[in-house]
């Protein structure tokens, strides 16, 4: 095998390609890449068992062919190449690399033990790549970290002709994000459990392109879990495993009507929030007492060290005290993205919902709502 390819070129596909590789692979193979050179174009791809990763870019190919070698080890060698086109070569069981004046040599790996990587599943539609990648990122917060229930770790992916709604929850919070999409067919009716972190990972590292292209399979309504779900943009492409289990049913969750609801400037209350929560210690909460046109926060109790800070909000009712996990509640408030944010309740004791407004007096923007249990208050 030999080929010529451009240092920036092959820098960025390598580096993309080996995030996926595992930090402890099953076997010595699966932490190598793969690289193919055919035609006028290089295939560099790696696999896990679970997460597959494809990048596609021009070569100048004399001699085809395909080796494996370390991704780690040539990620670090690429980035650290001069800005000059890069020479590949085999020799015996060895990978000459030439770049400038820069010489290395890699040993290369048994290409007939790694595995193949899954064929991609059958395109459902596509979406700008930076509107996906924001919706992922505004429901990802809200997942499961918790492995040994591997279903509150995903990521629910529910296409239901041009609407794609986006769905994670905890069990302490949810997280629901519906945008429009381009199917391929206008009937398309699906849902997929996706593995939150590689969803928001893929999706983040996509946005290169304009847009990008969502491929299932095995996403029948009562066959969730069962296939794959690929992803792919710009010459690049990935798929992972789909998660097993049942969601809950969280449209039921969501209250039907509120008792009342605030508006707050939401940057103002992100800091004011991070400034209380300096003295709440472990598991306590940041308490918000709402009265007419002001929400005063407060932390800490007894002896030990407080904070209060008041600020104004557009409320009217009854005085209300909530309290909230503050982590919980500035990835909320990070995640709406509007400059304004709504509050709504029902009692202290059962779920808020947290919407964007884009001004004081506008209406909620419903495409993305995050719920938050309240922590009980003793005393």
């Amino acid at each position: 095998m030999k080929f010529r390819v451009e240092r920036d070129v092959l820098a960025e596909a390598v580096a993309w390609t080996a995030k996926s590789l595992p930090a402890r692979p099953q076997a010595p193979v699966l932490a190598g890449l793969m690289l193919s050179a055919a035609g006028e174009e290089l295939v560099i791809s790696g696999f896990d068992y679970e997460v597959s990763s494809r990048s596609q870019l021009a070569a100048q190919v004399e001699q085809e062919g395909t080796v494996l070698v370390s991704g780690k080890l040539l990620a670090d060698i690429a980035k650290a190449l001069p800005n000059r086109p890069v020479e590949f070569s085999t020799d015996g069981s060895k990978v000459q690399l030439v770049c400038g004046s820069s010489r290395f040599t890699l040993q290369t790996m048994p290409v007939d033990e790694y595995p193949a990587l899954p064929q991609m599943p059958k395109a459902a539609g596509s979406i700008a790549a930076n509107t996906f990648a924001a919706a992922v990122a505004q429901v990802a917060v809200a997942a499961g970290k918790d492995d040994t229930l591997p279903f509150l770790t995903g990521v629910r992916v529910e296409i239901s002709g041009d609407t794609l709604r986006l769905v994670a929850t905890d069990r302490y919070r949810l997280a629901v994000r519906e945008i429009l999409w381009k199917p391929e067919t206008p009937e398309l009716d699906a849902v997929a459990l996706v593995p939150a972190r590689t969803l928001h990972e893929i999706a983040r590292s996509l946005t290169g392109g304009e847009w990008v292209t969502l491929a299932l399979s095995g996403t029948d309504k009562d066959e969730a879990g069962q296939g794959l779900i690929g992803i792919e943009a710009a010459g690049k492409r990935t798929t992972t495993r789909l998660l097993e289990g049942e969601f809950i049913k969280y449209n039921s969750i969501f209250p039907s009507e509120f008792a009342g609801e605030a508006v707050i400037d939401t940057a103002a209350l992100i800091e004011a929030v991070k400034r209380v929560a300096l003295v709440a210690e472990r598991n306590t909460p940041v308490r918000l007492a709402f009265s007419t046109g002001q929400v005063t926060l407060e932390a800490g109790t007894g002896d030990e060290a407080r904070a209060s800070e008041t600020m104004d909000a557009v409320f009217e009712g009854e005085d209300i005290s909530l309290a909230f996990n503050p982590g919980y509640l500035l990835e909320g408030l990070s995640a709406l993205d509007a400059p304004f944010t709504q509050l709504s309740y029902t009692t202290s004791t059962k779920p808020a919902v947290l919407t964007g407004r884009p001004a004081v007096d506008a209406e909620p923007d419903p495409a993305y709502r995050y719920l938050v249990m309240p922590i009980r208050l003793t005393g």
